[in-house]
């Protein structure tokens, strides 16, 4: 017996030594075997069970057994969920008809009656016909991740409630200064005999009376919300009602307000109240943020183009930019960069909001004395559904 080794020269192997090696990786190979088929099917710490195409549960393991006991011959959706129906949107009805692997999360009943947390992978096994008799069903519980989620969710809201907290009363207490100066001149006025001091102190008063209003009007929208009408609407149309809406203003100010719209763009499923509020907003800071500017000729733009399958809105403006500080806090409740009795600063909050709600992100470019850059990214897979789609799987 030889064998070929490197530099093409021939190196022998005693016959029996070659057999004894050749038997024993054999041996090796059909013990591995047999420790996977009698071993390994119920030491893993996976739910595993097979099921037939009557979603009839035809062989598990060890682990499974623990976690819902009795389970031969019985429904998935029974011992899995304690249904005693199929399940509405059933994945495994899913993968016996495309051979498609699936991941799921899912949510059952353990043999306890506890409810569980689960992530199943379903594979299908398939014939060499392409005929696919069973779906191979692995589980794996995530009850424990769900509760920390859970709990995080609630260390957040309180976290928020905090701040929220902090930002109203900073905010209320800037506006009670403004009418206790309001009440000063006033009652000095009438005090004096002095009819133009009297005026002016009414007109401060009337000015941050305004501001508690619009401040807790727009903190109420924020904090309660709505709910999004969707429908097929044009972004264009949408763009191009939001620079009507501000064109003149923008003229007064001495400002360019643009329209770049990328023609074609098909219509896409979005609230277009929402939408319309979100490019308001960054309209009227890029308006600000111009007005502010010691530079002059300014100019905004608002653009729409379609990229790789998404929707992009972007308001562009030369104005005064942002530096490092400002653009770490734009997103932070209450923060404004308006000036006394012009911003509440839940303008950029809501619109991130908004655009969360259509499975979006906002993203900004901004440089002190540069101008900044606004972008709304929509990805269409993303977008919400329809009443009558909401429940497709897809």
């Amino acid at each position: 017996m030889t064998r070929q080794c490197v530099g093409c020269e021939t190196e022998r192997v005693p016959e029996e030594k070659g057999r004894r090696r050749v038997v024993q990786s054999g041996i090796i190979s059909e013990e591995i075997r047999t420790w996977v088929r009698s071993e390994l099917w119920n030491q893993v710490p996976v739910s595993i069970s097979v099921i037939d195409r009557q979603f009839r549960i035809v062989e598990a393991n060890r682990m499974f057994a623990q976690n819902y006991g009795f389970w031969q011959d019985r429904l998935c959706y029974n011992v899995y969920k304690g249904r005693t129906e199929h399940c509405e949107r059933c994945a495994a009805d899913l993968t016996f008809s495309d051979g498609q692997i699936r991941v799921r999360e899912e949510m059952g009943v353990v043999r306890d009656g506890q409810q569980t947390y689960y992530v199943v992978h379903l594979v299908p096994l398939v014939r060499p016909d392409g005929e696919i008799p069973y779906i191979i069903e692995a589980s794996t519980d995530i009850t424990a991740t769900k509760k920390l989620e859970q709990e995080k969710l609630v260390a957040e809201r309180l976290a928020a409630v905090g701040q929220t907290v902090a930002g109203l009363a900073h905010g209320i207490k800037n506006v009670l200064m403004g009418l206790e100066g309001g009440m000063y001149v006033v009652r000095s006025g009438m005090e004096k005999g002095d009819g133009e001091r009297i005026f002016r102190g009414w007109q401060m008063l009337e000015e941050n009376i305004s501001r508690i209003t619009t401040f807790v009007k727009g903190f109420l929208e924020f904090a309660k919300g709505k709910t999004p009408k969707v429908q097929l609407v044009d972004p264009n149309r949408i763009a191009r009602k939001v620079v009507e809406l501000f064109k003149d203003t923008a003229s007064i100010a001495g400002i360019e307000l643009r329209a770049d719209l990328e023609e074609g763009i098909p219509f896409a499923l979005m609230d277009e109240e929402g939408v319309h509020t979100c490019l308001a907003n960054l309209v009227s800071n890029a308006l600000d943020a111009c007005e502010i500017s010691d530079k002059g000729n300014h100019h905004v733009t608002l653009a729409t183009r379609e990229t790789e399958g998404s929707l992009i809105f972007e308001v562009a403006d030369d104005g005064a930019g942002m530096d490092y500080d400002v653009k770490k806090k734009i997103f932070t409740t209450f923060f404004s960069t308006k000036g006394s009795g012009k911003g509440t600063g839940l303008g950029l909050l809501s619109t991130r909001k908004i655009v969360q709600e259509h499975g979006g992100k906002v993203s900004f470019e901004s440089g002190e004395g540069a101008g900044s850059v606004f972008r709304l990214e929509f990805p269409r897979d993303r977008l919400p559904r329809t009443g009558n789609d909401a429940g497709k799987d897809v």
